[in-house]
């Protein structure tokens, strides 16, 4: 029988960027992207350096790696939390149900990217590993949790195949939502509108003239490209939606000087800009396939700025860019109208009482059938055309 080993490690650099990312990421070992950014060691890297996670933050790193035969077969970002801000899976009922009954919910473990709500491989194996892999890093996780008298284990915005392993292991799957939208073979972006009921196209050309209107230029941004100028514009930006959205923003100001080091060509800016000064912007992750829209804001309110930087110029340069797929953030039901379609998204958790854990396995499968259920009507209600008969301007 093959042995297995597990190390547990505070900080990202106790492990090589490139043994880390030979797990995270083995589809850019040519060069090309990684199938998504926020996985990579550079990435949680610049998480840590920058003290956005650590220290006061309440996600606390306990990262795992697996060995076998003195090679690493697999790793996983871990953090233990005091908390549940910034994860966008909400267990808040939990934690104040299990609170009322006398117990501890915090310290908890949560296997994740922080302040990240996109879909992703949480169980980074090597490949040809994934079944050892993946058991070695569940049974390590449940095992801290146990030794420690910690509540639970979640893991959030896994993918569908890992959902699937590990309910086999033994944890909770649960779903949720997001909208994403989806290139169908469109080809441009009047070839996405094509496909759009006569009512919605006319609509989103109204809302892209209103917004392009504003007496400045749409500018698109990656790499090289982006000068220190910007970031600090993005900065003002994500203070200002972060304040009003969820009270302090969760991202240092050297998240943002690392990222212009060290993450700038993962990076997509869109910036309204009036002579030649931003005054809202958009900034997105690029993957191999997928653009992922992640923080947005503005100095000043400009009607539907908001739509044209984060969903219609996404999907122009996604179109433009031969990627299949754009992930515009958490929630936002008024993403539908705008051709982005309701998808389900999952997730994992380990629960280490038998009574609180049989009550939540019991609102997750009621949970579970709304969700889809609430999918199934929401695709219905799209803004697309039926093929039965062909709308005309």
């Amino acid at each position: 029988m093959t042995t297995l080993e597990v190390s547990v490690h505070d900080r990202i650099a106790e492990i090589a960027p490139e043994v880390w990312d030979a797990c995270a990421c083995p589809e850019a070992a040519d060069g090309g992207r990684p199938l998504d950014p926020f996985t990579t060691h550079r990435f949680l890297l610049a998480l840590e350096d920058s003290r956005s996670v650590g220290g006061r933050s309440g996600w606390q790193p306990r990262h795992l790696s697996v060995q076998m035969g003195g090679e690493t077969i697999a790793v996983a970002p871990l953090y233990a939390k005091s908390h549940s801000q910034g994860e966008y899976i909400f267990d808040w009922s939990w934690a104040n149900a299990w609170e009322r009954a006398g117990g501890s919910y915090y310290p908890k473990l949560q296997m994740a990217v922080p302040f990240t709500p996109v879909t992703g491989r949480r169980f980074l194996c090597r490949p040809g590993h994934e079944m050892a892999g993946r058991a070695g890093l569940v049974q390590a996780a449940v095992k801290i949790a146990a030794d420690n008298h910690l509540s639970s284990v979640h893991v959030t915005f896994c993918t569908e195949q890992e959902a699937e392993a590990g309910e086999a292991m033994g944890l909770l799957p649960r779903a949720s939502q997001q909208y994403h939208w989806e290139d169908e073979g469109y080809g441009s972006f009047d070839g996405f509108l094509g496909a759009l009921s006569s009512r919605k196209r006319k609509t989103i050309r109204k809302e892209r003239a209103e917004a392009q209107g504003f007496g400045g230029e749409i500018v698109a941004l990656t790499g090289e490209a982006i000068e220190k100028r910007h970031w600090d514009a993005m900065w003002r930006f994500y203070q200002d939606t972060g304040a009003r959205k969820w009270g302090s923003p969760y991202l240092t100001r050297s998240f943002f000087d690392l990222a212009a080091e060290r993450l700038r060509d993962d990076c997509l800016l869109f910036f309204a800009t009036r002579n030649d000064r931003p005054v809202a912007g958009a900034w997105n992750f690029v993957g191999r396939d997928t653009l992922f829209g992640r923080y947005w804001g503005a100095t000043e309110h400009i009607p539907m700025m908001h739509f044209e930087l984060c969903y219609y110029q996404a999907i122009d340069w996604a179109l433009a860019h031969g990627l299949s797929r754009v992930e515009a953030g958490a929630q936002g039901e008024h993403k539908i109208a705008r051709g982005y379609k309701p998808v389900m998204c999952h997730s994992l958790h380990w629960i280490g009482d038998e009574r609180f854990r049989a009550a939540i396995a019991d609102f997750l499968d009621r949970e579970r059938e709304a969700v889809g259920e609430e999918i199934e009507v929401l695709t219905a209600l799209g803004p697309f055309r039926r093929e039965a008969h062909v709308e005309q301007d």
